[in-house]
């Protein structure tokens, strides 16, 4: 498996959700490394942004900053190692994030199986973007999947980002809830028609400000949270960002 390094180790760690459905909840975190998108705000560039792309990052330009060497950020776990590092924390909740985990999707399943094979009682989430449809085996041993449609505020094209067949196979599944990235009030709008043409139920809908600090989500929250009482959809702060900030691996 490929894994976002973080020192002489991988980020395999044991924190407190921080978005979505699930926030507060505590879990174990395996980050996977690439990804098939390329969000200009993404606060887990490190997964995807190596030397040699052509992608922007709205980094770029800032004192320090630059493309990462992918030697240095990806680090390559047999999964049985993996399994061991999750095995470490005393919690049998775990989500896989990225990146995007369903590049990876064969070693997600062995690790997932493995896991299982201790007899626990294990609870899988998965954070995807939703351009990709897990392999039948992979989903049915997934217990929630935290689905986060890119809107246009992502820099990125419409044909890259949204897959309408593939998000309304998700919904049927009955295991996915969908969280999108509002920056702005013009946001609201895209996801609203976007709903509307996949068929979502505003109860399965989660709305979170995007932003690096607390400052940044304070200036969305207020009037995000009005929304989403008008919509009957769910609020999600950015917890670890209010705890931590913009740190990796907490």
């Amino acid at each position: 498996m490929k894994l976002a390094r973080m020192g002489d180790g991988v980020e395999v760690f044991y924190t407190l959700q921080g978005e979505g459905v699930s926030l507060g909840v505590p879990a174990i975190f395996v980050r996977l490394s690439l990804c098939n998108l390329h969000c200009v705000w993404c606060d887990t560039d490190h997964t995807w942004n190596f030397e040699g792309t052509p992608w922007l990052h709205e980094k770029d330009g800032l004192d320090g900053y630059a493309k990462h060497k992918k030697e240095e950020v990806v680090k390559e776990m047999a999964v049985i190692e993996v399994a061991g590092l999750v095995r470490e924390y005393n919690c049998r909740r775990v989500v896989f994030t990225g990146g995007e985990p369903l590049l990876q999707e064969d070693e997600l399943l062995l690790l997932v199986r493995e896991l299982r094979s201790d007899g626990c009682d294990w609870f899988f989430e998965m954070e995807t973007n939703g351009t990709r449809f897990p392999c039948l085996d992979l989903m049915t041993e997934l217990d929630q999947l935290n689905v986060s449609p890119k809107l246009s505020n992502s820099g990125m094209d419409v044909l890259l980002r949204r897959k309408i067949d593939i998000l309304s196979r998700l919904k049927e599944s009955g295991k996915a809830w969908f969280k999108f990235v509002v920056r702005g009030k013009d946001d609201v709008e895209e996801v609203k028609l976007l709903v509307q043409q996949v068929g979502i139920c505003w109860n399965r809908i989660v709305l979170m400000p995007e932003g690096r600090s607390v400052e940044a989500l304070d200036r969305i929250s207020l009037w995000l949270a009005d929304v989403c009482k008008e919509l009957g959809c769910r609020f999600s702060d950015r917890l670890h960002v209010r705890l931590w900030g913009d740190r990796r691996g907490v």
